[in-house]
């Protein structure tokens, strides 16, 4: 028997994997929590086999509890389930360890398939996307990033700076070595850009 766990912040849709999953006679939905710190609460007192995450959570992303399951539980396989068909993404949920990156709008069997594919050890990925994501890499580093999220919630330079334990100076360096690689026209726009890539 194969035990998933599955994460999914919207009621509907968790319920809905967990009822379609259940009609498997060998896939068990051990639990299912809406979100990464649910998750690594119920990983530190349970087991499974594998984790079936979106990307978007509240609060920490799907991307870093992957990185945290690498991390804490090598044993287990992290598989994506998103909306997100973005090269971005999927490079950042490589580097995460993440073992299958499916879309929603897969056929239902193709998710029970992955799920026996990558508990056998295999990876599911689709092809087209796995193509795009080597195509155009992400230019930005981590500090970036970071300070870029922060930006397009629309903190300050100076909540910025506080919130990430940063100077304001360095802080504004970030922001416009971001918007150079970007070629946008202000933080905003850096913002939506690498938003629409799937770098942040």
């Amino acid at each position: 028997m194969i035990k998933v766990l599955l994460v999914e912040d919207q009621a509907m849709v968790r319920g809905a994997l967990k009822a379609l999953l259940s009609l498997e006679a060998d896939i068990e939905i051990a639990g299912d929590v809406g979100n990464a710190t649910e998750a690594e609460q119920w990983l530190a007192n349970h087991a499974c086999d594998i984790v079936l995450t979106d990307i978007e959570l509240s609060g920490e992303s799907g991307l870093d509890l992957a990185k945290a399951i690498q991390q804490q539980h090598s044993d287990i396989r992290t598989i994506i389930v998103t909306t997100f068909a973005r090269s971005g993404f999927l490079r950042r949920a490589l580097d995460a360890g993440v073992r299958g990156y499916l879309l929603k709008d897969a056929p239902a069997q193709q998710l029970a398939e992955a799920i026996r594919s990558i508990h056998r050890g295999g990876r599911l990925i689709d092809p087209e996307l796995a193509a795009a994501a080597w195509e155009e890499s992400d230019p930005l580093t981590e500090r970036e990033r970071a300070v870029l999220r922060q930006a397009a919630e629309g903190f300050s330079t100076a909540e910025i700076a506080d919130k990430i334990h940063l100077s304001e100076g360095t802080v504004r360096n970030y922001l416009s070595e971001a918007m150079a690689k970007l070629g946008a026209k202000n933080r905003v726009d850096a913002a939506r850009l690498a938003r629409e890539k799937g770098w942040l």
